[in-house]
């Protein structure tokens, strides 16, 4: 991943992470997870990204 996108939010809850990657992106912001959780024992984190210039307006965004 190229260094213009930035980590706007982890959680361990993946369809957490689907519901708000989903609100970024209804409201013009490009957003991505990247899943590092373990498929045998889900643990660890999922984490969204944006590009850089959206981070501080989908911050925003995420915490209402």
């Amino acid at each position: 991943m190229k260094n213009d996108w930035s980590v706007v939010f982890s959680t361990n809850d993946i369809f957490k992470a689907e519901i708000i990657k989903n609100m970024l992106i209804s409201n013009n912001i490009d957003a991505i997870i990247m899943n590092q959780q373990d498929s045998s024992y889900l643990f660890g984190t999922a984490k969204i990204y944006t590009k850089k210039d959206d981070a501080e307006q989908a911050k925003k965004i995420i915490s209402g």
